[in-house]
């Protein structure tokens, strides 16, 4: 069975390379009555275009994009999700939490987060929970996750937001160390500060943190702080990894094979990569498959690949969730 169980809808910064990015996926995604690259052609193109800029992603015509590329590849279950610090009613939250003072890293996180914080909880929610009768009467299940940062010490304040919404499943994240975002590009050369042994050890102190929150029915891309290629000896890390596993196991919470650094980030490589799936797998930790995409062409472009490495990894079951409530499906 082919799951893609944590995609998003829409991401900024809004720049001109997010607006390419959106129009190709227009492109791709939709029939058109004109000969390519024709006037013709780029009039209807940018009529698309503009409805999508107009509307936004919460519609169901952009939506209707995901299912179509669904069912294009197979795919038996979809689990929509956005970020939490995408929506303005949770910014004060993330203001909390980020590294926001006056030095460089904080000047430019509080730019990223005022670009990116310009969303609608409740429209986001109405938004997926609509589409879900249409989906299922198409052959496909639709799901509707959140996506929550974790920050030391939150626990009670997340928990309660976490409640606010008919959530099927929350998905936990560690994109923050002690407020350093660090998968944003603009913020990578904060890494040539750290002995990179000592920040990993930070980071999975952080990650074992949100595992034992218990606030997450899934915890994500588990080594995502590899984006930008800085990354020790990994035989060093081989003991934090053990360490996460333990705790999923203890904790009873699942991961995913997330590909989104294999086509987003240099690093090139599935979370978690080979010799932490290789732990993951050996402790019989659940885990899910995810493309992480943030455009409807990029769902499920992976997910054979991840199929693969998981039953070589000798993974024999996969897992989603209704109603936070968990099934698991075995794989063919």
């Amino acid at each position: 069975m082919k799951i893609d169980f944590h995609l998003h809808l829409e991401e900024g910064p809004y720049s001109p390379r997010w607006l390419q990015r959106t129009m190709e996926s227009l492109t791709a995604m939709t029939d058109s009555s004109e000969q390519i690259h024709t006037q013709a052609w780029m009039q209807e193109s940018f009529g698309r275009l503009e409805r999508r800029m107009t509307g936004g992603a919460f519609t169901e015509e952009w939506l209707d994009l995901y299912l179509k590329q669904a069912k294009q590849r197979g795919i038996h279950t979809v689990g929509i999700v956005d970020h939490l610090y995408r929506f303005t009613k949770y910014k004060a939250y993330y203001e909390k939490h980020m590294l926001l003072d006056d030095t460089l890293i904080g000047r430019l996180q509080r730019e990223w987060l005022d670009q990116v914080c310009m969303a609608d909880t409740e429209h986001f929610v109405a938004c997926i929970q609509a589409q879900k009768e249409k989906w299922q009467r198409e052959g496909v299940q639709l799901r509707l996750g959140i996506e929550a940062d974790y920050f030391p010490g939150c626990e009670q304040e997340l928990a309660g937001i976490l409640k606010e919404q008919p959530y099927d499943y929350v998905i936990g994240s560690v994109h923050f160390v002690d407020g350093w975002g660090f998968d944003n590009p603009a913020t990578q050369m904060y890494f040539e500060q750290f002995d990179l042994e000592v920040l990993y050890a930070r980071f999975f102190e952080i990650v074992g943190q949100a595992v034992s929150s218990r606030l997450f029915d899934i915890v994500a891309h588990l080594d995502n702080l590899k984006a930008f290629n800085y990354r020790p000896d990994e035989q060093r890390l081989l003991p934090m990894y053990e360490r996460i596993a333990d705790l999923l196991i203890a904790h009873d919470t699942a991961t995913e094979i997330n590909a989104g650094m294999v086509y987003r980030y240099p690093i090139r490589e599935m979370c978690p990569g080979p010799a932490f799936l290789a732990v993951l797998a050996a402790k019989g930790v659940l885990l899910t498959t995810s493309t992480d995409a943030h455009f409807p062409d990029d769902l499920g472009g992976y997910t054979d690949q991840q199929l693969e490495m998981l039953k070589q990894a000798g993974v024999r079951e996969i897992v989603t969730f209704q109603n936070r409530r968990r099934s698991r499906h075995w794989l063919e």
